[in-house]
């Protein structure tokens, strides 16, 4: 299991029921239609770089990664925020994308 976010650990020591929630609607959301997990992984990966979101890009790469996708499908969302999103956009989350890809060959290397 991967060590949460300090900032995220603090917030759910002083709202546990409301992060207990927001955990519950992440999972009914997930059940809720026929995309398998590889799948959902790489839609809302795509989300978070439409949306600019830094740290939901790297949480959706390794999630992505952990449902069996593989790094050329996770750049391949990247490629392809290049004609909706804006080249400027596109090459932030590539470098977001690369924090998570590039921290793993290092992780496999040691």
């Amino acid at each position: 299991m991967r060590k949460l976010p300090r900032t995220f650990e603090k917030f759910r020591g002083q709202n546990p029921a409301v992060v207990a929630a927001y955990e519950n609607l992440g999972k009914e959301c997930a059940s809720a239609g026929p995309l398998d997990a590889r799948t959902r992984e790489l839609v809302k990966l795509g989300m978070a770089i439409g949306g600019c979101l830094e740290g939901a890009v790297h949480s959706h790469v390794r999630r992505a990664i952990e449902a069996g996708a593989t790094p050329e499908q996770v750049r391949h969302v990247v490629a392809l925020a290049v004609p909706t999103m804006g080249f400027p956009t596109a090459a932030a989350a590539f470098t977001w994308v690369e924090d998570v890809l590039g921290g793993a060959r290092k992780r496999n290397r040691a």
